[in-house]
């Protein structure tokens, strides 16, 4: 026991000198430092490892009819230190079953019998699956043979159910046009900080996935036409020979081709006219695979140069009713995208091969899919599938715990959704909707739960303290710490923690780490600050004396903002001042302003731009 604490205070220690104002550290956040899966430099530890599986599924869809019939092969790897005596599987879809806990209250069309097990197997050998009605979004399932480490197991796995009339993340767009995610039974994340991952899915959070490798056959009619995450490897089967050669086409340039239309297929010409086609898709080293199937959908298709420095292109598609009048420039809209992420925020080329945009109703992201909704402004359309690209890179390249840390991707997605509107929209415009959209409803909130840590684990909140937490409220603390540093090191910082933590599953101290390592500074007293207190944006002029403004910094956080002075002569001097001067104390700064010779100072005001102050009423000061 005295070993036990002379290790323990070792590591604290440790923790201390390396970081002058020490981030509060959950308990098993803290052996995962002990035990050297993750250093305090930031990086990946020596001893990091995690699970990961290779899925060969195959899935019948024959619409209107809404059961989806599946099955597949897991061999599932066990890369960790421990023998695992059971596996936890993950069984999204009865999340529409009657009696499971919701975030919401359903209508008749969410509600299924959920997930129905045909069959079971482990390494080949039977096993009577023990469903229960008490049944939730994930099962225990205890193995016959405990999985040894750095041994593997083999899962057979038969299913059925039934796609949800109405539930906007999946199931039926219409009657003969259904977006399938999370559909198909999965091992849940075991990793190195909390073991398994039984957190229940409510409908609202998002999800935590391993790395996998992926086969995925979808059986449909003739006619209908499937787009699902990875790269079509049998278009030659299921596409008639002229469609597909203009498929092949849009791989290689920048024209934006309508493969097919309504009438293409309604005529027979565009699928392989036998009873059923068998649709062929591969994905390597990605989280998760979802598909889209219709019968009348239009298809549109082109291609981007992604990265440069190889010329390596990444197919952009679209998939949507030929009535919605926005979806006509989706693909220009995705290539545009893309191009803009590689080459400017976050300025790591796409890392997939391809993205397709579904019309549904979500407007919600997977990897190399987006199911969004149509709208009469091209300009809002944009906006939203804009955003849901850039969590490309945030979650699906960088492995993050969505459900439990959403503030790491759509906090990120937020960001790059302002980074990019300006280039768009210019700076002005696309900051007054930033505001409006994200900073405004957070900032003049003054309920208890705004002023939650961004730190607070996603599943316990809800409602605007869990949104705005995830969304602008990080999303402005991000751009707090750019403004601190500079757009350089910022982004030096960035690129070094995407570097280290793509294909794994970063944490909010890794991050925070990785940016004390490569910024060369200790900038724990900011994400304090930020991440882990309760503070929110209100600043105040309190007083005006010899030269010298006292600002106050009512709400806490270390905003940036421009003292912009006005003197006797009629010109003006804006003044910024970076979250720096909150470093040695939080709550007031002074500010010299010494004016011109021949002039006075005869006003001030405070401008936090999108750093929104909750009470502008004292922001100004004018000479008496």
């Amino acid at each position: 026991m005295a070993r036990y604490f002379c290790i323990l205070l070792v590591s604290l220690v440790t923790l201390t000198s390396l970081n002058a104002q020490p981030l509060y550290t959950p308990r098993n956040i803290q052996q995962a430092y002990k035990k050297g899966t993750r250093s305090m430099d930031g990086r990946p530890g020596s001893h990091y490892w995690q699970n990961s599986g290779r899925y060969t599924i195959s899935i019948n869809a024959a619409p209107p009819d809404r059961t989806i019939r599946g099955t597949e092969k897991i061999v599932y790897t066990n890369n960790s230190p421990d023998t695992l005596k059971v596996v936890v599987i993950r069984l999204t879809p009865n999340i529409h079953k009657a009696g499971i806990g919701r975030a919401f209250t359903e209508t008749p069309d969410y509600i299924t019998e959920g997930v129905t097990i045909d069959r079971y197997a482990e390494n080949g050998g039977a096993k009577t699956w023990r469903a229960s009605e008490r049944d939730g979004t994930w099962k225990n399932v205890r193995l016959t043979t405990p999985l040894a480490p750095h041994d593997s197991l083999r899962l057979d796995i038969d299913w059925h159910y039934a796609v949800s009339r109405k539930s906007n993340r999946e199931g039926m767009i219409d009657s003969t046009t259904y977006f399938l995610a999370y559909f198909y039974p999965r091992v849940a994340v075991f990793d190195d900080y909390s073991g398994w991952d039984r957190m229940d899915f409510t409908d609202s959070q998002e999800f935590y996935n391993d790395f996998n490798d992926y086969v995925l056959n979808v059986t449909v009619p003739k006619d209908y036409i499937v787009w699902a995450t990875g790269d079509l490897k049998n278009p030659e089967e299921v596409l008639t020979s002229s469609y597909a050669r203009k498929f092949a086409a849009t791989l290689h340039n920048d024209a934006i081709v309508r493969v097919a239309g309504p009438d293409d297929i309604l005529q027979g010409k565009v699928t392989a006219q036998k009873p059923l086609n068998t649709w062929t898709w591969t994905a390597s080293d990605i989280s998760d695979v979802t598909c889209a199937l219709s019968n009348h959908f239009a298809w549109d298709a082109s291609s981007v140069v992604v990265d440069p420095s190889t010329g390596r292109r990444a197919s952009v598609q679209s998939a949507y009713n030929d009535t919605a009048k926005d979806f006509h420039q989706m693909v220009g809209f995705g290539r545009h995208a893309l191009e803009w992420f590689s080459g400017n925020w976050p300025g790591v080329p796409y890392p997939f091969s391809k993205t397709t945009v579904v019309q549904g109703y979500a407007d919600m992201e997977y990897p190399m899919m987006v199911n969004d909704n149509t709208t009469d402004d091209p300009i809002f359309s944009r906006f939203v599938v804009e955003h849901e690209i850039a969590h490309s890179w945030f979650p699906f390249y960088m492995g993050i715990n969505e459900s439990r840390y959403p503030f790491m991707d759509e906090g990120w997605a937020t960001t790059l959704e302002l980074l990019v509107g300006r280039a768009d929209l210019g700076a002005e415009r696309a900051e007054t909707a930033y505001k409006e959209f994200r900073i405004n409803p957070y900032t003049y909130d003054p309920a208890q739960d705004e002023d939650l840590p961004i730190i607070t684990p996603a599943d316990a909140m809800r409602g605007a303290g869990y949104g705005n937490n995830a969304y602008g409220k990080a999303s402005i603390g991000y751009l707090a710490m750019k403004d601190l540093l500079g757009d350089a090191l910022f982004k030096k910082c960035l690129l070094a923690y995407m570097d280290r933590w793509h294909g794994k599953h970063p944490i909010p101290w890794d991050f925070f780490y990785t940016f004390n390592n490569v910024s060369g500074q200790d900038l724990n007293w900011f994400w304090n600050n930020w991440f882990f207190s309760h503070n929110y944006l209100d600043l105040a002029i309190e007083k005006v004396d010899a030269g010298k403004v006292s600002v106050n910094n009512i709400g806490g956080l270390a905003m940036p903002f421009d003292l912009i002075i006005h003197y006797s002569d009629g010109t003006t001097d804006t003044r910024h001042q970076t979250p720096a001067v909150w470093k040695n104390d939080p709550r007031n700064t002074v500010i010299n302003i010494s004016s011109p010779a021949g002039t006075t100072v005869q006003s001030l005001e405070i401008n936090g731009g999108i750093f929104v102050d909750a009470d502008p009423s004292n922001n100004k000061w004018t000479s008496k």
